[in-house]
C-alpha cells in the first residue's frame, strides 16, 4: 500500500494546489458579503470551481461535438465495411481504425470530458472529506480555512460534508442530498438523450455507435444514482453543476451547429427559413412579386409602313411592298 500511496499522492498533491487556489479565490470573493464560515459561501466557491473548470474544458468540449459528429456521418461506411469484412475480425478492426484516422475521428474523444473531470471530482472529495474527518488542510489552505470547509453548514443545518448515506438522523441533510442526486441522474441522462434524439441521423442509430450512445445512455445515470448517496453534499452541488453546463453547452452546439442530416439540422432550416420569410416581409401586407412591365408592352401596335417605290417599278407594275398580291381569273378558277 505504501508505493501505492506515494503514487496516489504524487498525482493528486498538483490537483490539491489547483483546486485550492481556485476555492480560496472564489470564497475570498463571497466572504465580502457572506458569512465567510457559513456553507452559502463554500457552496457558491463550489459552484464557482465548476464554472472556472467548465470553462478550461471548452476547446476539449469542441473537440469532443467533432469527433462525436464525424463518428455519426461515417456511420454508413462502417456499416459497409461491417458487410465487407464480417468474416475477418482482424481485418474489419485495422480497416475501421483507417476509417477513424482519415475522417480525423476518435471513438473515445466523447468520454474524455468525463475523464478529465473525474480527478479534479476525487481531488475535491478528499479535500472536504478530511476536511470534515480530521481538518486536515491541503494545497493553500490553511488549518483554519479547512476547519470552516469542513464544517460549513446550509442554513445552519446541512454541513456540506454530510451525505446520505452518513446524515446521522438528519432529515434537511437526507431530503437536500437525494434532491441533488436525482437532479445529477436526471441532468446526465436528458444530455445524453438529447444527443440522441436530436443530433444523430438516422443511419447512426443503428450501429455499433449507437450501441454504445444507448450503454451510456442508461449505465451512466444508474452509476451516478448509485455513488451518488455516497458523495458528499458538497461535491454534488459541483457534479450537478457541471452537468447543467453540459447539458446547455450541448444544446447550444445542437441548436446552432447541428449534424447533417437530422432532426435538429432540419429544425434549423425551417427556423432560418422562417427568419428570412420574416426580414424580407417584416412590415405591412406580404408583397406578391410579378413581372416587371416593359415600355414595350404598353405601346399600341404599329402597322408597318409600305416602302416606297421608284418611278421604274411604278410603270412595270410591280407589286408593292406589304400590298396584298393580286390573282388571275384563271388562278382562281
Amino acid at each position: 500500500m505504501g508505493i501505492f500511496g506515494d503514487i496516489g499522492g504524487f498525482i493528486m498533491t498538483p490537483l490539491y494546489y489547483v483546486i485550492s487556489v481556485i476555492l480560496v479565490s472564489f470564497h475570498k470573493l463571497f466572504s465580502t458579503v457572506l458569512d465567510p464560515a457559513g456553507g452559502a459561501a463554500w457552496v457558491l466557491s463550489i459552484i464557482g470551481l465548476t464554472l472556472f473548470i467548465r470553462t478550461l474544458l471548452i476547446p476539449l468540449f469542441v473537440k469532443q461535438i467533432k469527433s462525436s459528429r464525424n463518428m455519426q456521418l461515417i456511420q454508413p461506411k462502417v456499416k459497409e465495411l461491417q458487410k465487407k469484412y464480417g468474416h475477418d475480425r482482424e481485418k474489419l478492426a485495422a480497416e475501421t481504425m483507417a476509417l477513424y484516422k482519415e475522417s480525423g475521428t476518435n471513438p473515445f474523444a466523447s468520454c474524455l470530458p468525463i475523464l478529465l473531470q473525474m480527478p479534479i471530482f476525487l481531488a475535491l472529495f478528499r479535500l472536504l472529506d478530511q476536511a470534515a474527518k480530521n481538518g486536515t488542510a491541503h494545497g493553500i489552505l490553511t488549518e483554519g480555512l479547512a476547519e470552516q470547509f469542513g464544517q460549513a453548514e446550509l442554513f445552519g443545518v446541512i454541513p456540506i460534508s454530510a451525505t446520505f448515506l452518513k446524515a446521522d438522523g438528519n432529515v434537511a441533510v437526507m431530503v437536500l442530498a437525494a434532491f441533488l442526486v436525482l437532479a445529477m441522474t436526471a441532468t446526465t441522462f436528458l444530455t445524453q438523450r438529447q444527443l440522441m434524439s436530436k443530433n444523430m441521423p438516422a443511419d447512426a442509430l443503428s450501429g455499433p455507435y449507437a450501441q454504445q450512445q444507448k450503454m451510456l445512455l442508461y449505465v451512466l445515470p444508474l452509476v451516478f444514482a448509485v455513488g451518488g448517496v455516497a458523495f458528499p453534499i458538497g461535491v454534488l452541488f459541483y457534479w450537478t453543476t457541471s452537468n447543467l453546463w453540459t447539458m446547455g453547452q450541448q444544446f447550444y452546439v445542437i441548436r446552432n451547429n447541428p449534424a447533417p442530416g437530422t432532426p435538429a439540422a432540419k429544425a434549423k432550416a425551417e427556423r432560418d427559413a422562417a427568419k428570412a420569410a420574416r426580414h424580407g416581409h417584416g412590415h405591412g401586407s406580404p408583397v406578391v412579386e410579378t413581372a416587371p412591365e416593359t415600355t414595350l408592352d404598353r405601346r399600341p401596335a404599329v402597322r408597318p409602313q409600305p416602302k416606297k417605290q421608284s418611278r421604274e417599278q411604278r410603270r412595270k407594275g410591280a407589286p408593292k411592298p406589304g400590298s396584298r398580291p393580286t390573282t388571275n381569273e384563271g388562278d382562281q378558277k
